[in-house]
This record gives C-alpha cells, sequence and structure tokens, in this order.
C-alpha cells in the first residue's frame, strides 16, 4: 500500500468551482469538509480560494488564467500542496503540476490517502490498495513523466518498452493479485454468514464521524475504536447484542460514506459492503447536531441505492442531541422523520427506547414454518438449509417436512420454490 510519511504538516491551498447551479453557501460547506479531510490526512490548510465558473475547465480545471494567479500566490505563500475538491482528469493535473510546480491532489486522492492511513487490518489494506492502484493506474503520466522514455543497455534492443509501459504491467498484474485476494477474503465471509441465518442482522450506516462505532459500543459492550475523526473505522465489526433471552440479534459496525466517495473505493470495500447487502435492518445514524444533516442523509441514501440496499428495513437513529443546541430542531425531526429515535450514544439519551424497537424488529423479522416435499426434491431441500435455520426433518412414505426459521423475505423465497406462490 502506498503510505505517505510525513513529519511536519504540508502547507495546502483548497480550490473549489462555484457553479451557477449550486448555492454558494454549499459549495463554502464542501470546503469546510475538505480542509478537515485535509488536516485529517496532515495538511495545513493556508487558503481556500473558491473560482466562479459555469463548468470545469477541461485543460486547467479553473482555467488558465485562474491558474496562473493561483501559481503566485502558492509562490508568495510558500504552499506545499494543491488540493481541489473535485475530481481532476490527468490533463488537467499535468497542466496543472506545470503551472503551479506543486504537487496537485484531488477529492478522491485525498480519500484514498486517508483510508491508506487508517488501514488496519490485512483485509482494509487489501481493499484500499486495490483502490489506491486503479486510481493511479489512469494517472501514470502525472507520476512518471519522467521514467517515460526507451531501456537502454543489454536485451533491451529492438522495439523494447517504455518505462510507463513497464509500470502500468506491473501495477495491472498487482491489481490482478489483490482482486484474487479479495475473492477469498469474501469467500470466507460469505461462510460466516452462512452461520447467521437464525440471527436478525442489523448493520449501522451513516455519513462518515456520526457516532456509529460509539453507538456500536454502548449497545455491546465491544471496544471498537471509535475517535471524533473522519474515516475512524474502516473495518466491519460484528457482535451479538444480547436485549433480552428470545431475541437473537447480530449487529455490525461499517465503514461511513461521504460525499463524492470514490467509485474505485466502493468497488473495493464490496466485501465489508456485503455486510449491509446481508443485513434485516438497516440503522442509519445521522448527526442532529449538524447544520447539513439532511445533505448526509442523501448522500447515505444515494449510496445505499449504489450498492442495492435501498429497498431494506431502514431505522434512521438521530444521534448526538446531548450537543445540538438548536433544539427547535428536534420538532422539525419528529414531523418531518416520523419512524425515527433521537439518542445520544455518548450520554446513553433515550438508548432504551432504541432497544425496545429493535427487540420489535426482531420479534415481526423472523417466522418459524413448515413445508412438505417430496422425497425425491433433494434441490429444494438444500435450499431449505441455505436460506433458513432447519429446526427438524422429518419423514414419511412420500414427504419430507421441514420446519424452519427464517425472515420473512426468505421465508417468502422458499413459499414459492415449493407452492409456486407467496
Amino acid at each position: 500500500m502506498i503510505e505517505i510519511l510525513q513529519k511536519t504538516k504540508e502547507r495546502a491551498i483548497l480550490v473549489a468551482l462555484n457553479r451557477k447551479d449550486i448555492d454558494a453557501e454549499i459549495v463554502n460547506e464542501h470546503l469546510l469538509e475538505l480542509e478537515e479531510l485535509a488536516s485529517t490526512a496532515g495538511a495545513e490548510t493556508i487558503e481556500k480560494i473558491v473560482q466562479a465558473k459555469y463548468s470545469p475547465d477541461p485543460a486547467f480545471y479553473i482555467g488558465k488564467g485562474k491558474a496562473e494567479e493561483l501559481a503566485v500566490i502558492v509562490e508568495s505563500s510558500q504552499i506545499d500542496v494543491v488540493i481541489f475538491d473535485d475530481d481532476l482528469s490527468p490533463t488537467q493535473v499535468r497542466n496543472l503540476e506545470r503551472t503551479l510546480n506543486r504537487k496537485i491532489i484531488d477529492r478522491s486522492g485525498l480519500i484514498l490517502d486517508i483510508f491508506a492511513s487508517r488501514a488496519k487490518s490485512r483485509e482494509a489494506k487489501t481493499q484500499v490498495e486495490l483502490a489506491q492502484l486503479q486510481y493511479m493506474l489512469t494517472r501514470l503520466t502525472r507520476a512518471w513523466t519522467h521514467l517515460s522514455k526507451q531501456y537502454g543497455g543489454i536485451g533491451t534492443k529492438g522495439p523494447g518498452e517504455t518505462q510507463i509501459e513497464t509500470d502500468r504491467r506491473i501495477i495491472r498484474n498487482r491489481i490482478s493479485h489483490l482482486k484474487e485476494n479479495l475473492k477469498k477474503i469474501e469467500s470466507q465471509r460469505n461462510t460466516q454468514r452462512q452461520g447467521r441465518k437464525d440471527f436478525l442482522k442489523i448493520c449501522l450506516v451513516g455519513y462518515t464521524n456520526v457516532g456509529k462505532s460509539t453507538l456500536f459500543n454502548r449497545l455491546t459492550e465491544a471496544e471498537v475504536l471509535a475517535e471524533d475523526k473522519l474515516f475512524a473505522t474502516l473495518d466491519s465489526t460484528t457482535r451479538v447484542l444480547n436485549l433480552d433471552k428470545s431475541s437473537n440479534i447480530l449487529l455490525s459496525d461499517t465503514v461511513g460514506f461521504i460525499r463524492k466517495l470514490p467509485a474505485n473505493l466502493i468497488a473495493s470495500f464490496k466485501s465489508t459492503l456485503d455486510e449491509v447487502r446481508d443485513a434485516d435492518v438497516i440503522l442509519h445514524v445521522i448527526d442532529i447536531s449538524d447544520p447539513y444533516f439532511e445533505e448526509h442523509i442523501n448522500v447515505v441514501e444515494e449510496t445505499l441505492k449504489e450498492i442495492g440496499s435501498d429497498k431494506k428495513t431502514i431505522l434512521k437513529v438521530f444521534n448526538k442531541i446531548d450537543i445540538l443546541d438548536e433544539r427547535e430542531k428536534i420538532g422539525y425531526i419528529m414531523n418531518n422523520y416520523k419512524d425515527s429515535i433521537i439518542i445520544s450514544a455518548e450520554k446513553g439519551i433515550n438508548i432504551p427506547a432504541l432497544i425496545n424497537k429493535l427487540i420489535e424488529m426482531s420479534e415481526n423479522t423472523f417466522v418459524e414454518e413448515k413445508v412438505a416435499l417430496n422425497l425425491d426434491d433433494s434441490k429444494t431441500a438444500a435450499k431449505i438449509h441455505s436460506l433458513a435455520k432447519v429446526l427438524s426433518t422429518k419423514y414419511d412414505e412420500s414427504k419430507i417436512y421441514i420446519t424452519y426459521k427464517t425472515n420473512r423475505h426468505n421465508s417468502d423465497k422458499i413459499k414459492k420454490m415449493v407452492y409456486g406462490t407467496k
């Protein structure tokens, strides 16, 4: 994995576009988040620049004239790195580097750098390295321009191979190797999930730094790292949630979402995000104290839609009520998000109400059913074993009677297989 170790903070300028179709206040909020991302990555923001432009310039993003103005500021302020709030094309990066003579980082590159510093487990490191290499592959013109020439020496006569082509081949080989590793990890996770059929699977999702891990620790008494930082947790963690004697619940904590999350990163974290796809219930944790919480809700909902989990049972949990200054927000939430719960995971406020809701969901989610199959219908019997916990199997001269317990969704699947209708 590629990690940048720094002894001192780099001095950074942040750059964004104010397009005509975007409110200036939203642009400023995005820049504040970019500043927090930069700080998390180890940079000190010296200045923020917003360029009013209808659309990004294909060659310089902010336009050639503005880039030349920026070059003067960069030199006079002794800037080390210029960070852009959108993704840049290889052409834009190359032109900006030549004009500014500084390191250029776009939003995806910055997020990937943070993920690289946060990854601890073998799985997370593999996922992040894969995303980094896929991101880098299209940008080799920027990082390897000084190596783009023919080899010389013994054994290199003839058409040869440019250094940049060699680098691309090495990266592609490494990507292939990492994908194979992730397939093995995914297979292991699928095996683990097979043993969870009789559990209600609940997954915590939310914008980064909304308090998911704090809530996870509060409910399970686990010791998952919970910091007031972006992407403090990358690995998914699952624990048994003992609410009462009759409920079997597994609770999973997952990586936080953020706007403009790199597509390569979402693809690489497939095995981790499968915890969300496999969940029966999703707890969408929201920071009620954040003035832009509704935009964050939209980002999370769009990400859930992207990974195919937007149709699941979703309970909105508004967290951090203990630090909420605008108390009128509570009435707004109750009127506009009627089935939600307002809590403080840090202080334990209203946690009993959340637990009661989870117990209710557990009771309403699982059903116990009995079906009769023909003796030779081993294919359907095997499918029932894969979808449900089989409680008993009995035989007579012509039938197999299977009693099983599973969630309603899988029970409907089984009934459709056996009877042809739900």
